[in-house]
Formats: structure tokens, sequence, C-alpha cells
């Protein structure tokens, strides 16, 4: 599966879209068709990502 990673520490533009995306200043913060999952949420993800 593709993704895409971030390092927020480092891009200071995306540390902005982690905050306005979420409201804090948290990671990971995964994105699954639109479905942002803040932390490491096992069942949410796997949910999302067997979702047609």
């Amino acid at each position: 599966m593709p993704f895409q990673d971030i390092n927020v520490q480092e891009d200071a533009e995306a540390r902005e879209d982690l905050v306005r995306l979420t409201g804090r200043m948290a990671v990971p913060v995964i994105v699954v068709d639109g479905q942002v999952v803040v932390g490491f949420d096992r069942a949410k993800l796997q949910a999302l990502l067997a979702s047609p």
C-alpha cells in the first residue's frame, strides 16, 4: 500500500498542516480515504483498510 512519510519535526509547513487537520500536535497521524486516525489504533486502521 503506498504511503507518504512526513517528518513534522523538520517540515514547518507540514507541522502547521498537522495542527490544522487534527487541532493538536500529536503523532502519528494516519489518513485513510479522508478519515484521520491520531495515534496508533490498530482496530480502527484495520476497519478503514478493510472498507471497500
